[in-house]
């Protein structure tokens, strides 16, 4: 049963439409997701953001998921085009297999989930957000928030899923895009 979010917690509701607004007007994709970026950060502050296309395909192992970074706004560290592969672990089971949204807290956390922790430990980035965007019931992307915090708002994980479907828009599927991921082998 949906229950209303008490009105500190709402978000301001002429800058979600002028958000909104501004992206239905974006004339390609690199406009659109600078708005989103630049609305991310008014909402909650300094983050490095980025989206992963998942690129598997049937030539890919049964057990992995390929992605490629689709934009960064940390290109330095992060650049758009920059691939990595994803065995079955929680956090892929939660993305890629539920279809639901991921968030961790605290450094030994991410040390945990993500192989290239070495590379986000430098800058600080110790708590992440991370939504699926789904078409259907495959995960063709995830939305990618890394930040300096010790703790996420619920507004702010709000934000990030808002933000994640209205950067969905200007995502396709990979044309020869293959879901590998058992959800027996995961338990679901």
């Amino acid at each position: 049963m949906f229950t209303p979010p008490e009105a500190t917690h709402l978000l301001p509701t002429a800058l979600c439409a002028n958000l909104f607004d501004a992206a239905a007007e974006a004339k390609d994709v690199d406009s659109a997701m600078r708005q989103i970026d630049a609305f991310l950060r008014l909402m909650v502050g300094p983050v490095t953001f980025s989206i992963n296309l998942n690129v598997t395909t049937a030539e890919d192992p049964a057990d992995e998921v390929q992605l490629q970074r689709f934009y960064s706004s940390n290109g330095g560290d992060f650049p758009v085009a920059g691939r990595k592969r994803k065995t079955l672990t929680p956090w892929t089971e939660t993305l890629f297999v539920k279809g639901q949204v991921f968030v961790a807290e605290g450094d030994h956390v991410l040390a945990e989930v993500f192989d290239d922790y070495s590379r986000m430990a430098p800058l600080g980035l110790n708590a992440c957000i991370n939504v699926p965007i789904l078409r259907g019931n495959t995960c063709i992307a995830t939305c990618n928030v890394f930040g300096v915090r010790g703790q996420w708002q619920a507004h702010e994980i709000l934000a990030v899923r808002l933000l994640a479907l209205l950067a969905s828009r200007w995502l396709a599927p990979v044309p020869r895009l293959h879901y590998s991921l058992n959800p027996a082998q995961a338990g679901g």
